[in-house]
């Protein structure tokens, strides 16, 4: 498999409104994030990256939500993603919203949200899918190096194998906004086809058991000789003669 860690410097933008359309991507995802908000509970969430400040979180049960990004208008701390100013298991909840696509090492970014999660903890990941009409636009030369399509995309099946590495579990996964230039991103065909949606989204949940418990190992039985039948009843017999 490729690896991850890329030495390109990716363009980083600083809001939804730096992307085209970027007001229809990020109202598709609050639409879709918007059951979860009140499932998700504890005392502090961390919103990772600019976009993820923008995200509408109010009807989230966690009432200290935290904005982190290098730089912004709506940061409330200055940090580096790849270096989270956090104490160890100190989060009850992370927003990655289409951080991971403007990464140069997503896999460092993950372990280190890992880091300052607390088990049990909720990881909230959003990003645009390759397979997709976006995903097409990568391989056209006049728009790979534009919004948003100069950004790195994952597929939803990677984003899940590197969560299952970590000891995630998936409660939900979705693949919506099959048509990136309509406002509601196609309604009908994102309903009937929704793995051709432009962007992806997942809710897992940090576990400290394994999610496939290994077999109980038992210690080897200690093995006897076993002792031909009728021996002791012939050799007897031989000495009472």
């Amino acid at each position: 498999m490729k690896s991850a860690h890329i030495r390109k410097k990716l363009v980083v933008p600083s809001s939804w409104d730096d992307i085209p359309r970027g007001d229809y991507y990020r109202a598709a995802l609050e639409e879709q994030l918007q059951p979860w908000w009140s499932k998700l509970y504890g005392f502090h969430l961390l919103k990772i990256g600019n976009l993820s400040t923008e995200i509408n979180s109010e009807d989230c049960t966690i009432s200290h939500q935290v904005n982190v990004a290098p730089e912004g208008e709506k940061v409330h701390v200055r940090g580096d993603p790849y270096s989270l100013p956090f104490e160890q298991k100190s989060v009850d909840a992370c927003l990655l919203c289409h951080t991971l696509n403007y990464a140069t090492d997503p896999h460092r970014i993950l372990r280190e949200v890992d880091r300052v999660l607390i088990d049990d903890g909720w990881l909230v990941i959003s990003g645009f899918a390759p397979l997709s009409v976006l995903g097409i636009g990568k391989c056209i030369p006049f728009l790979r190096k534009r919004q948003p399509f100069s950004s790195r995309m994952f597929s939803q099946t990677r984003l899940i194998d590197w969560l299952s590495l970590l000891n995630y579990e998936v409660m939900f996964k979705s693949r919506f906004q099959v048509l990136p230039w309509h406002k509601q991103g196609g309604r009908m065909i994102s309903t009937h086809l929704p793995a051709l949606g432009c962007m992806t989204v997942i809710v897992a949940r940090k576990r400290t058991l394994p999610l496939q418990p290994t077999a109980k190992k038992m210690p080897a039985r200690r093995q006897s000789i076993a002792q031909p039948v009728g021996a002791n009843k012939s050799y007897r017999k031989e000495h009472d003669d």
